[in-house]
């Protein structure tokens, strides 16, 4: 992997560690393939998908990569895991879908990319980085005039800590513990402002609303806990 500018190392060896549990969809990431068909939903209704070139940020096993690419994009991906890519890329072949997995930072990428895709997606990855503005300013540059970026990722607050962390890794062990740590939550006015500060204007937010008890997952008005937001580049 290139030089490790924007990346939590302990977080990458976490991730790493259980890069073999990615499609088990009753495993550590269950949770994850519960709430898919809600984002790409999310991103359809704002950018039809079909024909478009796609970059995945942060793609871990490729739960949302290859549902982009099955619903017509052009999908390039990246991870800091070698481990995910390895998983991804393996999962993707045997499956017969063709996306483009690298190991690289998102930084990086950016360098030799420039205004190259019509829509990026960066899901459950800001809040595991120490510069979550540094990703936003690479998306930014990589990002076509006028095209999509999308981003989410949990709230900082009170019921977040309840819900997503206390219940959700301790209580009801959808996650393992330590999966989150509270600090690093990001309030939807704070994303709004970085992504404002690097020429991407809001254009949708909604939150997420899952019942773990019921495995259910909708889009929601509420974005006390888990939400998106999709941006556009001015």
């Amino acid at each position: 992997m290139e030089k490790s500018e924007n990346v939590d190392l302990e977080e990458l060896k976490k991730f790493s560690s259980r890069a073999d549990q990615w499609w088990d969809d009753e495993g550590e990431f269950k949770t994850l393939h519960q709430i898919n068909p809600v984002r790409l939903d999310f991103i359809n209704q704002q950018i039809p998908l079909k024909g478009k070139y796609v970059l995945d940020i942060g793609c871990g096993g490729g739960i949302l990569s290859e549902a982009m690419a099955c619903a017509g994009a052009n999908v390039i991906a990246i991870d800091a895991s070698q481990e995910n890519i390895s998983v991804a890329t393996q999962h993707a072949r045997e499956n017969q879908i063709e996306i483009n997995y690298q190991n690289s930072l998102a930084e990086t990428f950016a360098e030799s990319h420039a205004e190259t895709f019509d829509v990026i997606t960066c899901m459950e990855l800001l809040e595991h980085v120490p510069s979550p503005s540094s990703i936003i300013e690479a998306c930014s540059k990589m990002i076509k005039p006028d095209g999509h970026v999308f981003f989410s990722t949990i709230n900082r607050n009170l019921k977040a800590y309840m819900l997503a962390i206390l219940t959700g890794e301790y209580v009801l062990q959808l996650l393992p513990k330590g999966t989150h740590q509270y600090e690093k939550f990001i309030r939807p006015s704070e994303l709004v402002d970085w992504c404002s500060e690097y020429g991407l204007k809001l254009n949708q937010l909604s939150g997420i609303n899952y019942n773990p008890i019921l495995n259910q997952c909708s889009l929601s008005n509420s974005t006390d806990i888990n939400y998106l937001i999709d941006t556009i580049k001015s």
